[in-house]
């Protein structure tokens, strides 16, 4: 038998999905833990690349910061929250790494999304009188969805990716059914739970790509009733 329909295998028994060790409480613990880490990186990375795009300055800075966030390993810096008082502190310093890795493409689409928007646009919005709120509100942050919806895309499948270091530490996630798989030398029980990652960033992704489109619908058709 093949590692894949080994791993399908695997995946089609009900024994794996249910119990506080199944595939069931392993997916809701994963999308627990991404999830917080992504709202908590779009609560801290957005709005500063959003306010450095409307003001025009900072550009240094978010990219310097996406650079730094790329380069460190989100591994070790959970190891090194794990020598730390976090360390007892439950998902926290899982969640706190992922963080670190979410912020700089948030951060940095965010900014440029922004400063993209055509400059004689914004020069014709300001000559209509708006003030720098309802020009950010009603001109940059509509014309900056795409960047912004590329970089949320971007975080997302990373997060979600990356999460199974949580089982690393002892913690939980769909990275358990890896490293459980691994501890038995069962190679199915590893791919299997590997498909389950790739298939949910896929998924989330996609989920995004969907409400991408349908808020750029929506904000057409306002458009086309304010007209």
């Amino acid at each position: 038998m093949s590692a894949v329909s080994g791993a399908w295998a695997w995946l089609a028994d009900g024994a794996h999905w249910a119990g506080a060790d199944g595939v069931g409480q392993r997916l809701a613990e994963h999308l627990y833990v991404s999830g917080l880490a992504l709202l908590v990186a779009c609560a801290l990375a957005l709005p500063l690349g959003l306010w450095l795009g409307h003001l025009g300055r900072g550009g240094a800075l978010a990219i310097n910061v996406s650079n730094v966030g790329r380069a460190v390993p989100v591994f070790a810096v959970l190891a090194l929250f794990m020598v730390s008082p976090l360390r007892n502190a439950g998902y926290v310093p899982t969640v706190t790494a992922l963080v670190l890795f979410a912020v700089p493409p948030l951060l940095t689409h965010a900014y440029v999304g922004v400063r993209e928007v055509d400059r004689a646009v914004v020069e014709a919005a300001r000559g209509m009188g708006m003030s720098g709120g309802q020009l950010f509100r009603r001109v940059e942050l509509p014309l900056a969805r795409p960047q912004l919806m590329t970089g949320l895309r971007s975080a997302a499948v990373q997060v979600i990716a990356t999460a199974t270091i949580a089982a690393m530490v002892g913690q939980g996630g769909l990275g358990r059914i890896i490293t459980a798989g691994f501890a038995t030398y069962d190679t199915a029980q590893v791919v299997a739970g590997a498909l389950l990652v790739a298939l949910l960033a896929l998924l989330v992704e996609a989920a995004l790509v969907g409400a991408d489109r349908l808020l750029g619908r929506l904000v057409r058709q306002r458009r086309r009733v304010i007209s």
